[in-house]
């Protein structure tokens, strides 16, 4: 299965519209009758071997202790954030790679900028770190929700197209801060339909083993549906940089998701072309003092 990723990367500088990226995306060979019974396996293959090459990954980028990388991923209510992390790094050492989930603000979070929180949260070099929303939500949901940016308690705004501005700005300086310090940014928006979504929801309402997924504030956040899209829309236009683009991933099929992202972290984190380190002269003596040692206990 080939899959051009570039097709999903939004170009930096460029103004993109959410409804030219189609959420129920296939291949066009796909769609031949020959390969539809095929694809899903395909895709899944691919996301299997995308899988082993990030443990391969993992495992030098912990060696070399000079890169670390950070995954973003945004996107509606139930456009399958969860579903992605347990998927596409199900294979990965636990013990290099840590996922936060950023909920509601706490009274002391909200004392804070609103990077402060997800600064804290940044994967050390050498690790993975994986965002469950992120500091975006500070130009999405607060955006939206004039009740929810009161609570930040903000000195009073001039300018309210500055403030977001500024916002953006400062969101897209933190990550050229982060890339220049050695961390890779890979920042992923899952794109999931109104219909989708809906199913999704009732299909959480109807399982008993997935009710507790389900939220009031969904169908609250869902009738802002248009609000979203263009909060969302302005994100992707403002913060995709070269050195932090982001992907805007078709998520209707969760498995077409899960392979497109892989593909990225994948091809990504290989261009970085770790290496094992060199030992030294002196540490090759003491290895083999050491080899030499074990020998004759």
């Amino acid at each position: 299965m080939s899959i051009g990723t570039q097709d999903f990367k939004v170009p930096a500088g460029k103004t993109i519209r959410l409804k030219d990226y189609d959420s129920n995306w296939l291949p066009k060979w796909a769609k031949q009758e020959k390969y539809k019974k095929t694809l899903k396996q395909q895709a899944i293959d691919l996301l299997e071997e995308n899988r082993q090459k990030l443990v391969s990954e993992q495992e030098l980028l912990w060696a070399s202790d000079s890169y670390a990388m950070l995954i973003i991923l945004q996107g509606m209510d139930a456009a399958g954030k969860d579903s992605t992390i347990r998927h596409v790094m199900s294979g990965v050492n636990p013990q290099g790679c840590r996922v936060t989930s950023f909920k509601t603000p706490s009274t002391e979070e909200l004392k804070h900028d609103f990077l402060w929180r997800h600064i804290k949260a940044l994967p050390e070099r050498g690790s993975i770190g994986i965002f469950n929303r992120s500091y975006y939500e500070d130009v999405l949901i607060v955006k939206v929700r004039p009740e929810v940016f009161a609570k930040q308690k903000l000195p009073p705004i001039q300018d309210e197209t500055l403030f977001w501005e500024q916002r953006y700005e400062d969101i897209t300086l933190l990550e050229r801060h982060l890339v220049r310090g050695g961390t890779l940014v890979l920042k992923f928006y899952l794109h999931i339909s109104k219909k989708e979504q809906k199913k999704r929801l009732l299909k959480r309402l109807e399982d008993p083993d997935k009710a507790w997924k389900f939220s009031i504030t969904d169908l609250e956040e869902r009738s802002k549906w248009s609000e979203y899209e263009k909060a969302y829309e302005e994100m992707l236009n403002k913060t995709s940089t070269k050195w932090a683009p982001w992907y805007v991933i078709p998520a209707d099929r969760k498995w077409v998701a899960h392979a497109l992202i892989a593909e990225v972290i994948a091809s990504e984190i290989e261009k970085l072309d770790l290496t094992y380190p060199v030992l030294n002269k002196t540490q090759k003596e003491e290895l083999t003092k050491a080899k030499a040692e074990l020998e004759k206990d």
